[in-house]
């Protein structure tokens, strides 16, 4: 609309639309992404605001860790300090995700048998909160999903109809209290800062929760696969500061369930070869699991060259001959239900 003297009168809603896409467009999206996401009809002004304030947190967040990381590799470097692989990503400002996401969509996807118990376990939820949602495997179909996602790689990575997502971590998750009937997390709480506050939260804005993490209590853990036991003693290290899996359950009132693996599993996880260890052979394979990135090349490239080696002598077949026959194994894999 135009005024008498021919200038455009711009209503509410043009300068609140006005304001959203430079916004957007302050945060690096382009303009087919800000249009899908400016247009998006089920998404009312307050979700926008919401939206805007979850991805400006997060590049604030990202400019603070980028500093600490810096601050603590020059102080490292002045000690004459080793500076490992995980810490020269954080001093790019790039998280395990945005480095390793661009693999997720090749290799991890939802396996439906995994799939069908965590769904078992929402029970007669309606909505759903999916906290470190990636790029949307394990989401059901049949409910009203919100996701979460730190990941600005992640993110771009869901695909055409799936759940709305907000840029929000897990330790500061933009909803009210009890806002949605469940709140899930797929394969991800053993990347959180502080796992059991990050559960905590999921359960202040949901009435229960439902999680698939890892199983450290169990005394020699780490020999309960044949990849971590023989060939990346490492792994051990990486969940070291992993709280227990009591001391989680206990945090918000959850019982477990074990999560048996297939030996055809559909999902890439770091797990899902145990009967097919070809695989971990093909790097494609292994950019989607973050623990490679985070046991560091020099670890990865000795596991994959012995792995290699004793395939091709049958010391692996020899070694784990009692794996032939089995169609699913209990590798740790655990679901919370609260």
């Amino acid at each position: 609309m135009r005024i008498a003297a021919g200038y455009r009168a711009y209503s509410t809603g043009d300068v609140g639309r006005l304001r959203e896409v430079l916004a957007y467009r302050r945060l690096g999206f382009g303009l087919r992404e800000v249009a899908k996401l400016v247009d998006d009809s089920s998404t009312d002004a307050i979700a926008h605001l919401r939206r805007l304030r979850g991805l400006l947190l997060e590049r604030r967040d990202r400019v603070d860790a980028m500093v600490t990381a810096i601050d603590r590799e020059l102080e490292a470097r002045a000690k004459g300090l080793k500076v490992t692989p995980e810490e020269q990503l954080e001093m790019l400002g790039a998280r395990l995700y945005d480095a390793i996401g661009g693999a997720y969509p090749a290799t991890r996807r939802t396996e439906p048998r995994i799939a069908a118990q965590i769904w078992d376990a929402l029970g007669d939820a309606q909505t759903v909160l999916n906290v470190g949602a990636g790029t949307g495997s394990y989401e059901p179909a049949d409910r009203d999903v919100t996701a979460v996602e730190p990941s600005a790689v992640m993110r771009g990575q869901r695909p055409v109809g799936s759940a709305p997502c907000v840029a929000a971590a897990a330790e500061r998750l933009p909803f009210e209290d009890h806002a949605f009937d469940v709140a899930m997390a797929v394969s991800t709480v053993h990347h959180w800062g502080d796992p059991i506050a990050e559960l905590r939260e999921m359960r202040r804005v949901a009435r229960r929760v439902v999680v698939l993490t890892f199983d450290t209590d169990e005394a020699g853990w780490q020999g309960r696969f044949w990849l971590t036991r023989d060939y990346l003693p490492e792994f051990a290290a990486v969940l070291a500061e992993f709280p227990s899996l009591a001391g989680m359950a206990d945090a918000i009132g959850a019982r477990t369930e074990p999560v048996p693996i297939p030996w055809d599993c559909a999902d890439g996880l770091f797990e899902a070869y145990w009967r097919r260890p070809e695989a971990y052979l093909e790097d494609h394979v292994r950019r989607a699991m973050s623990v490679w990135t985070r046991v560091g090349p020099e670890a990865e490239q000795r596991a994959v060259r012995s792995l290699s080696d004793d395939l091709h002598s049958g010391r692996w077949a020899e070694r784990n001959n009692d794996l032939a026959d089995l169609t699913a194994a209990d590798l740790g894999l655990r679901l919370f239900i609260a």
